[in-house]
């Protein structure tokens, strides 16, 4: 099986990337699984509604709620849609943007923020010719009333690719991070890099400190953006410039008005020529951070966590949580009592499966339940988790021949 993987790996590496400054080793915390398992958790499937061919579901805890995005396909026109969920029954879903001049990708799919009764999403619309010349187009409604639509997050007006957004609420308004290649047109090749940059956007839809937080990163794996109680923090796939290339995490704070500079998390080393399209998750709980990713280094394909207590200025040892041959695809979520939930694709025998196991601050981790067989093709896309209370939320694409369909279960943990 661990032939089957790497190969899978080797197929989906995309040329171009970055990094960021080297830190002292922190070994890997190697835990076998503990036997007190979520393994026996009862899966509930819920009734989604979705219709038709629907793909990339984003999920977002928020007022108690389940709020969810996904794409529905109809032709060659991809309509986003918006839903939550009160744990009895589903809002009347509603279109929050249609349109058939689209980039629609199984990794950089749209992303979700609420914060009260405001939603703010994005869709990536080609600008160009080019098959990654796109722009990040933002929408921000609250209930059924639209009160910005249609607006571009990056402003650079360079046909390129702008991607790979995550969104947070904030005080008054939303942070967003994003991926930007308005310098890849670069003639000079030694400033053709993609950067990262974050913006604020508030309630009325005007966009301020937008700001570049690294000038050279991964080209195509996902960010994520978190609160803590300092503030905001991103975690990304950096690149570093050195030959060869280390491809680590690495993590970024708003600190004393300003970001920080990027800190490498876990450390991992991995040398890579490539794009893996595999970035972290990350979730805050008041002062905790827990960030999870996938690395292959050393041809050693794995899921990792770390843990910080300090608003992720600093992390304890990573945590390994899979089962010997991980695809990734990761996300994660916190527990109220302070263990951390993590999601990931893995082969299994002759199925792919998606699991989820908890993780403690110990290092030690759970069994892990295993939620479905799924698909290591690029169209299964990213499974999302979430937490509301203590009910555990797992979404996927699942594919059908030449149909997909958003499906989900729910499940509690003690």
């Amino acid at each position: 099986m661990r032939i089957i993987c790497l190969v899978f790996f080797a197929l989906i590496i995309i040329t171009s990337c970055k990094e960021s400054n080297q830190t002292e080793v922190v070994p890997v915390v190697e835990q076998s699984a503990v036997e007190t398992a979520t393994a026996n958790a009862s899966l509930t499937a819920i009734q989604l509604p979705s219709t038709g061919k629907s793909h990339l579901p984003r999920l977002k805890a928020s007022g108690g709620k389940l709020h969810m995005t996904w794409v529905e396909q109809e032709g060659d026109t991809a309509i986003l849609k918006y839903a939550s969920y009160d744990s009895a029954k589903w809002s009347q879903p509603r279109t929050i943007i249609s349109g058939d001049n689209w980039f629609v990708n199984w990794a950089d799919f749209p992303a979700l923020g609420v914060n009260g009764d405001y939603v703010l999403t994005n869709i990536l619309e080609k600008s160009a010719e080019g098959t990654y010349d796109y722009n990040i187009k933002l929408q921000l409604s609250k209930g059924d009333a639209i009160i910005k639509d249609d607006f571009l997050l990056n402003t650079d007006g360079v046909d390129a690719e702008h991607g790979f957004v995550s969104i947070q609420a904030y005080d008054g308004g939303f942070y967003a991070t994003w991926l930007d290649g308005r310098n890849t047109k670069n003639e000079d090749k030694s400033k053709n890099q993609m950067t990262l940059r974050n913006a604020y956007i508030d309630l009325a839809g005007n966009i301020t400190q937008e700001t570049e937080i690294d000038s050279r990163v991964c080209d195509c794996c996902n960010t994520a953006t978190a609160i803590t109680n300092n503030g905001p923090v991103a975690v990304y796939r950096d690149r570093s410039d050195t030959t060869p290339e280390i491809r680590d995490m690495a993590i970024v704070r708003w600190v004393d008005g300003a970001w920080s500079k990027p800190m490498v998390i876990g450390n991992d080393n991995w040398e890579l020529n490539g794009c893996p399209v595999n970035g972290p998750a990350i979730a805050t709980k008041e002062e905790n951070v827990v960030v999870s990713w996938f690395t292959a280094e050393g041809d050693a394909p794995r899921v990792l966590t770390a843990f910080s207590n300090d608003n992720g200025a600093s992390f304890g040892g990573a945590i390994r949580i899979d089962n010997g041959n991980a695809i990734g695809r990761v996300d994660t979520d916190f527990m109220s009592d302070g263990s951390a939930l993590i999601s990931w694709l893995e082969p299994m025998g002759e199925n792919v499966v998606l699991q989820v196991a908890r993780v403690y601050v110990d290092g030690t981790h759970d069994a892990p339940v295993t939620v479905t067989n799924t698909s290591a093709e690029r169209q299964s896309g990213f499974p999302q988790l979430e937490v509301v209370g203590d009910v555990v939320y797992v979404a996927w694409t699942d594919l059908n021949g030449d149909n997909s369909e958003v499906k989900m279960v729910r499940f509690e943990i003690n």
